[in-house]
């Protein structure tokens, strides 16, 4: 095999078809371009979903009466439920100290009195599980009320929230996935049809070198190192690119806290993924183009 011939091949192919290279090399760059700046943000998301996941609780209130003695055995029973990650207790008096930083105008007009009850606060395994905790606790009687399994238990709430959070972050994984399935998507199809073009320009030189005895592969080879050179070319590119954009752009908002404290990749490992990403593209449209256009 001689490596300097397809070489030679490929570059001859590139400049005689710049146009068609130039656009499957264009078609790579913006790909890679959106999956750069894709997968920091999809990073971004989920740890923010995840933050908020670790904040969603469920409420367990006590009658006024409770004592003692029925918040320790409340606790045990709240404890054993299934689901529950941890139980911590909130006493009334706790509980209005907390109101009253969030909105301490409120409570003003109360004076000394504190209408609050003592609470427990679970902490789910898993928010999904939410509901299936407090069907545990209170389930629903023939009336559609409440039925607490402890006498003691005043009501069980969860935060209004809480389906409308976990919906927002099973949107943003299912909008990820399809974003990312769309762009890798087209990406293979314009790599493909650029090497169909090729292909279509080279036929009389293809079947010349096949009445000659050139082996399949032989034909192949200058072909799929094309696509591979063009994906090269084009995830090259959209590194240059993302790296400008990360310096002058995303550079000021790294002192932001909400941003510091959310994880993503570093660029030298992101600049790999993307490097691997425009290789596998370029060859996955090269390969299903020759296989499907190229009969040799």
């Amino acid at each position: 095999m001689n490596f300097s011939f397809f070489m030679r091949e490929v570059w001859r192919s590139l400049s005689r078809n710049a146009v068609p290279s130039f656009a499957a090399m264009a078609s790579v760059l913006v790909t890679m371009l959106v999956l750069g700046a894709f997968i920091p943000v999809m990073q971004m998301a989920n740890a923010a979903a995840d933050q908020t996941r670790d904040k969603v609780f469920v409420s367990v209130f006590l009658k006024n009466d409770a004592t003692k003695t029925d918040v320790a055995r409340v606790g045990k029973t709240l404890e054993g439920a299934p689901n529950v990650k941890s139980v911590q207790f909130i006493s009334k008096g706790q509980a209005l100290k907390e109101q009253k930083k969030v909105d301490p105008e409120a409570f003003k007009v109360l004076g000394d009195s504190n209408p609050l009850p003592d609470a427990f606060r679970i902490t789910p395994k898993d928010p999904d599980e939410i509901p299936a905790i407090m069907a545990a606790l209170a389930p629903t009687n023939s009336a559609g009320a409440q039925a607490p399994i402890d006498p003691k238990i005043d009501e069980v709430k969860n935060a209004r929230e809480t389906p409308k959070l976990l919906g927002v972050m099973n949107a943003i994984r299912l909008g990820t996935g399809l974003l990312a399935f769309l762009l890798i998507g087209s990406s293979i199809l314009l790599v493909g049809n650029t090497i169909r073009l090729s292909l279509f320009a080279r036929r009389r030189e293809v079947e010349v070198m096949k009445l000659v005895g050139a082996t399949d592969w032989f034909i192949r080879w200058p072909f799929v190192l094309e696509g591979l050179i063009v994906g090269l070319l084009g995830g090259v590119m959209a590194i240059l690119v993302l790296l400008v954009a990360k310096t002058a752009l995303l550079g000021p908002l790294e002192t932001v806290p909400v941003v510091n404290g959310l994880s993503t990749l570093s660029f030298a490992l992101l600049a790999g993924v993307l490097m691997i990403a425009s290789v596998a593209v370029s060859a996955l449209g090269s390969g299903l183009s020759l296989r499907r256009f190229l009969k040799v």
